[in-house]
């Protein structure tokens, strides 16, 4: 039977791993890693330097300049707090004992760190590796936003943040808060309950509501694109039934890889409002807002990256998938700067391992999936590098 020890011995990229989820990384204290990933630079012979936000940045220079660079990148912070974590083998999953195990991110991490060590003692001619730790991902992304972009010279960055070893994701969908409010006059609802002039703001949200449309507004080949969300409905007091409301409210989440459609689907909303308020012309008036938490990463004409990762999983009898997910992440703030030279990234999100239950005390990794995550990385850099 296998045991973490033997493991650890066995794959550096395991024992890398276990220290790196061994010290807790709550967003915005992330200090320790820091120092453990500059110990493991030092021991290596590793270019290390952080920025003005303890962001970390790793580079191996290029042994072949004519050959395009390639960012990595990956965050520090994890979901829980910073109790202590003992990472346990389980079969062929490694998970901690009722709390968060820290794989999202640190598989990534781990990976980073692997293929910089093997990359610098191969004799492989390539054209640069830069990579990137942030803090304060799961949080607020205050890491990346206050990342100083000029510190990167490479135009295609792999963010190695996906759950699903295999995946190659090309797009991501924006976060967009609307809220709708309907005001009225509101009144007595014995008194004044035949008064067609007040009507109740609770029954008029839900005929808005209704008209307003609900869950998967347009998909396409690589997924869901764009949805809309009902988050939660607001109007009077659920114990006071003896009120006409004269106001109510309702939130609502709109998730788009393609600012068109998320454009269409608000005009659309505010459209249903307008009719809305000609039907209630002087008796009621609703009033829709959008506001966008976070950009889209819509999904670049450059193809050069999918291809490559396509020629490298079929060589390794990898099954892959090219596809679009409906979340954020890191890739979304890369894909609105530009490097030092000028070039706006172009990322990607990659996934290197199967994660389960995510951010839960019950978070576990596929052990084997990783190693053969990492084998991918590495192949498709070699790949990249041809």
């Amino acid at each position: 039977m296998e045991t973490m020890e033997n493991l650890r011995k066995e794959e550096e990229l395991i024992d890398i791993f276990y220290n790196l989820t061994s010290i807790p990384s709550p967003s915005l204290h992330e200090e320790k890693v820091v120092d453990w990933v500059r110990d493991y630079c030092k021991k290596e012979g590793l270019d290390f330097e952080t920025d003005s936000y303890n962001n970390v940045i790793i580079k191996l220079p290029a042994t072949d300049s004519s050959k395009p660079l390639m960012a990595l990148s990956s965050h520090m912070d994890v979901v829980g707090d910073d109790s202590p974590v003992t990472p346990i083998l389980d079969g062929d999953f490694i998970h901690a004992n009722n709390r968060t195990l820290g794989g999202d991110d640190k598989f990534g991490m781990s990976s980073a760190l692997k293929l910089l060590k093997d990359i610098k003692n191969s004799d492989i001619k390539h054209g640069g590796l830069e990579v990137v730790f942030t803090r304060d991902e799961e949080n607020d992304m205050s890491g990346i936003h206050n990342f100083d972009f000029n510190k990167l010279n490479s135009k295609y960055v792999i963010v190695c943040d996906a759950d699903e070893f295999g995946v190659l994701q090309v797009s991501g969908a924006s976060y967009c808060n609307g809220h709708v409010e309907i005001s009225c006059k509101g009144g007595h609802s014995g008194i004044e309950i035949a008064d067609k002039t007040k009507p109740n703001a609770a029954k008029l949200m839900a005929e808005l509501c209704n008209n307003i449309p609900q869950g998967v507004y347009y998909e396409d080949e690589t997924g869901v694109v764009t949805s809309i969300n009902l988050g939660g409905i607001k109007a009077g007091d659920i114990k006071v039934t003896n009120v006409l409301n004269p106001y109510a409210e309702a939130t609502y989440s709109i998730r788009s890889a393609d600012l068109s459609k998320e454009n269409e689907l608000i005009a659309k909303i505010q459209n249903i409002i307008a009719d809305f308020n000609k039907k209630y012309d002087g008796i009621a008036k609703a009033v829709g807002t959008f506001k966008q938490k976070m950009p889209a990463f819509e999904k670049s004409n450059d193809t050069y990256i999918p291809e490559v990762f396509e020629r490298t999983a079929k060589k390794l009898g990898v099954k892959y998938e090219i596809n679009s997910f409906h979340a954020g992440a890191e890739t979304h703030i890369y894909c609105q700067h530009k490097n030092a030279k000028g070039e706006t990234f172009i990322p990607f999100l990659m996934g290197l391992a199967d994660l389960y239950n995510m951010h839960s005390a019950d978070e576990k990794i596929d052990y084997k999936s990783f190693l053969k995550g990492y084998k991918l990385l590495k192949a498709f850099f070699f790949e990249f590098n041809k």
